[in-house]
């Protein structure tokens, strides 16, 4: 009753076009912004604010560029822990080794960087796909911990790979407090969705997912694959380079290779099958459930009165993740996105269902 489009009359193609047109969107999402930008860092802990709320804005930003290369292009990829270690190390190479270069200049050109990667990983999807492409992209994985581990340049002579930034400022305001990081990471989160949500509606966009339903008859209607499915790796490596970079600089501050193996490619697209392939509000989702899956689970024992052991919480947050992904591939392959779109209709047609 409260959320329909009647009287919201369109009289131009814009306004009809624009991301959200129903006004009850717009005025949930400027809620949702004054709440992330002001509630937030007024009223939660800097707990919260360390260990939960950065890595849910930057696991979200990482599995907004996957989403873009697997759910709106078909492109399967399990490198993409790779292309967020190659946008870490490339963007603290250029921190080190250029004396005042800006903090948010080394970010874009560590995703830059991630960009040619994966564009270089991604040439072999013009000849195979499906599971044949998602091998050559897991080469991505082993060459990058290979080359962190082994060439020392990259870590600037660190002979254990590890490496560390501080003192990180932008225009002379220090990003240091977990209040800073978070906004910081707001920001750039913010920005990417818009982005995003704007390229797929575009003609680009359209030519992805006319490569994901069909490739064959894409290239029939005079569609470029070579063009689409490479500029799907430049876009989503990008994206997950600049992801990759956050996470060092902002969250870890210290890391090494680890921090980007394939555990992490796999977390991430887990993310986007729970969450919803070629949704971006999916991406937020399923980032939201892998951050807050384990909490849950670590809280629920101690809710119910009895204890498990930490070993023991952490397989069955794995055997939940697996449950998970095979019920949703089963039963809504679109996975919490498309719940969320569901309800959504339902409420527009609310209390009159017919």
């Amino acid at each position: 009753m409260f959320y329909r489009e009647n009287g919201q009359f369109k009289s131009s193609y814009r306004a009809d076009q624009q991301i959200l047109p129903i006004a009850q969107d717009r005025i949930a999402m400027l809620v949702l912004l004054l709440v992330a930008f002001i509630v937030i860092p007024l009223g939660v802990s800097d707990y919260w604010m360390r260990a939960i709320l950065t890595p849910f804005l930057i696991l979200s930003l990482a599995a907004l560029g996957l989403n873009i290369l697997v759910g709106y292009c078909g492109q399967i990829s399990l490198g993409t822990g790779a292309f967020m270690a190659v946008g870490a190390y490339a963007a603290y190479n250029f921190q080190v080794r250029i004396d005042g270069m800006p903090l948010i200049a080394s970010l874009l050109l560590g995703g830059l960087c991630a960009t040619v990667i994966g564009v270089l990983f991604g040439i072999p999807s013009l000849r195979i796909k499906g599971l044949y492409l998602a091998v050559a992209t897991l080469a991505a994985q082993f060459f990058t911990d290979w080359a962190f581990l082994r060439i020392q340049w990259f870590t600037n002579n660190s002979s254990s790979g590890s490496v560390s930034v501080a003192g990180l400022n932008v225009f002379g305001v220090p990003i240091e407090s977990p209040v800073q990081k978070y906004l910081f990471c707001l920001i750039f989160v913010v920005v990417f969705a818009l982005l995003a949500k704007n390229l797929v509606r575009s003609a680009i966009g359209r030519e992805w997912m006319a490569m994901r339903d069909m490739d064959v008859a894409a290239a029939v209607i005079g569609i470029r694959p070579v063009y689409a499915k490479l500029t799907a790796f430049a876009v989503s490596s990008f994206i997950v380079g600049v992801a990759g970079a956050l996470w060092g600089f902002i969250h870890l501050g210290a890391w090494e290779p680890a921090a980007f193996s394939i555990d992490r490619s796999f977390q991430l697209l887990f993310m986007v099958i729970i969450g919803g392939l070629g949704s971006i509000m999916g991406s937020f989702f399923g980032a939201a459930f892998i951050v807050l899956l384990p909490l849950f689970l670590n809280q629920l024992p101690a809710w119910l009165g009895f204890s498990i052991s930490t070993a023991l919480a952490s397989h069955l947050e794995t055997m939940i993740f697996g449950a998970l992904i095979v019920f949703f591939l089963i039963v809504e392959p679109h996975g919490l996105a498309r719940l969320w779109s569901t309800a959504k209709e339902k409420l527009r047609l609310w209390p009159f269902p017919h």
